[in-house]
This record gives structure tokens, sequence and C-alpha cells, in this order.
């Protein structure tokens, strides 16, 4: 498990992190967002040793990391491009494989095999600037990856891909989970960290504002909410004077409704029934980037 334990970073009177906590365990993709500048760099940096908490600590599997390990077990990819632009890319993530640890034989395999898996076995030859932007990001996650690293630390992986490019870097994380890794990416695109990660991390001006899973986190932001559609209703009129239920949105037959902690949902579906053909009901799903508005402020 990968643990950051309180961790303060300042630069001269900036704060970039303020006291954040939270953990990435084997298994789990944990999604790091925030706006520009919130702290998410500086906290993987941290992490991955390229700098140093002013107080706190981090933690992979209940010890602070040395540099042998953070080279075995962590793989990152960073935001900028961080490989070499005239070398081939065979020769570079070979190179790369053996800084992880990898013997030769090894490294030319998981080489081939991930050049393979990403879809870039025909370019192998070719050097890094010779590539789109979102092929240089593949050869990233490839660099990243190939040394099989019990964490991954990603910084705006998807960034520059095209839909065919998200889909194979998805699923590329989606395999590394399931051997048992733990992920960790940062991401502005809310909609791919709510269909990938199991837990989210909101950052704001270096606080963490948010953690937890993505499950109890719209459900907390939900409330007792409700939407009921009904077909032949003309209006909200069926909702109103319900005791321990107050309508909040209304719209052609749509109706969203607050339940107070004591009402049961089961006697608002009996009035939805008795006022026309009950097309919908159940609890309102909040999405994440609902909640991001809500944590972070404009």
């Amino acid at each position: 498990m990968l643990e950051l334990d309180h961790l303060t970073r300042r630069y001269g009177d900036l704060v970039a992190l303020d006291d954040v906590t939270f953990t990435v365990s084997p298994g789990e993709i944990v999604g790091f967002v925030g706006r520009n500048g919130a702290g998410k760099t500086t906290a993987m940096r941290l992490v991955l040793g390229l700098a140093e908490p002013d107080t706190g600590e981090v933690r992979w599997r209940g010890s602070v990391p040395d540099q042998r390990t953070r080279a075995v077990a962590f793989g990152y990819l960073p935001e900028e491009r961080g490989l070499y632009p005239k070398m081939r890319i065979v020769d570079q993530l070979r190179f790369l494989g053996r800084l992880s640890g990898l013997t030769a034989p090894d490294a030319a395999r998981a080489t081939d095999r991930w050049l393979e898996r990403l879809g870039l076995a025909e370019r192998a030859g070719d050097t890094l600037d010779a590539l789109s932007l979102g092929n240089q990001q593949r050869v990233q996650l490839a660099a990243a990856v190939l040394h099989q690293p019990d964490l991954l630390v990603l910084d705006e992986p998807f960034s520059g891909l095209d839909p065919i490019g998200v889909d194979l870097m998805a699923g590329a994380l989606e395999e590394e989970v399931a051997r048992g890794a733990a992920v960790l990416f940062s991401s502005h695109q809310l909609e791919l960290v709510e269909r990938l990660c199991h837990s989210v991390a909101v950052i704001d001006a270096g606080r963490l504002v948010a953690h937890g899973t993505t499950a109890d986190l719209r459900a907390a932001r939900a409330g007792r909410r409700y939407e009921v559609v009904v077909r032949g209703a003309l209006d909200h009129r069926w909702a109103e004077g319900l005791s321990g239920i107050t309508v909040v949105e209304h719209h052609q037959g749509r109706v969203v409704v607050e339940l107070d902690p004591s009402s049961d949902d089961q006697r608002l579906l009996d009035a939805a029934r008795a006022a026309g053909s009950v097309e919908r009901f159940g609890p309102v799903q909040v999405s994440l980037a609902e909640l991001y508005r809500e944590v972070v402020p404009a």
C-alpha cells in the first residue's frame, strides 16, 4: 500500500501541499483531480522521491521507500515528455527496462510485448520525435509499465490521446490492476476518472477537499434525493404536501425531491403511482463532475 501521510510542502511563501493524507491499495486505481496548480504534481514528485516533504512522509508497504525500491517497484509517467526524442523507441525502452532491474533478454521481451500491446510494433525502429503526440504518450506508458511495477504514478496519462488511444491506455491500466498493481493517476478528464477509478482524491489549493470511493462520494453528495418521472402527470402537485418530502426540481413530469431521514421512499412511490404511470423512480445519480464543482469553487 502507498501511504501519503500528512504531507506538507512549501516553496517560499507558497504552500503547494497542506497536510495531505490518503492511500492507494494494491489492485486499486485512485484518481487524483484538481485544477492546474492545485498540488497534484507536487504530491507525485514527493511519492517518487524527486522532492522531499517539509513535514509528513511517504510510505510504501509500511516503510519509507529508498531509491532502489522506487526504481524497481515504481513506474512513472510524467506530464511532460520525459524520453529521448532522437533515440529509437525500441532501444530506449530496452535501456529503461535495464535501469529498472530487468535483464537484457527480459527487457527485450517486455519491450516487444508492450509495443505490440499498444499498437506500436511497426514503429519500433522510429525515433520518438517521428511519432504523433498521442503515440509518444503510448511509448511513455510502455516505459512506465514494462518492468511490471507494483505502483504506477501517472501524471495526465490520457493527454493528447484520441478515443482509440484512450481505450488502449484504459485497457492497459485495467490489466495492470488485475495483476495487483496500485495506480495513482491525475487527470482533468473527469468522465475517465469516473469510468476507471475505484477511489478519488480531490485537491484544491494544496488541501485535500474530498476523498473516498466514487460510490460513497456520489451518495454523500446526493443525500436522499430521488428522481421520479410520472407519465400523465401535468405538473408536480402530486408531490407537494407530502410530509418529510421537499420538491427541489421539476420539469415536464420529472420531479426531484429531497427526503427527510425519517421519510419512507415507498410512500413517495405510492403517491407517484396514484398520479400516473411511473416511468422512472430511484436515487439521483450524481456525476463526478457535479461533485467536483461543489467542492472546488470556481
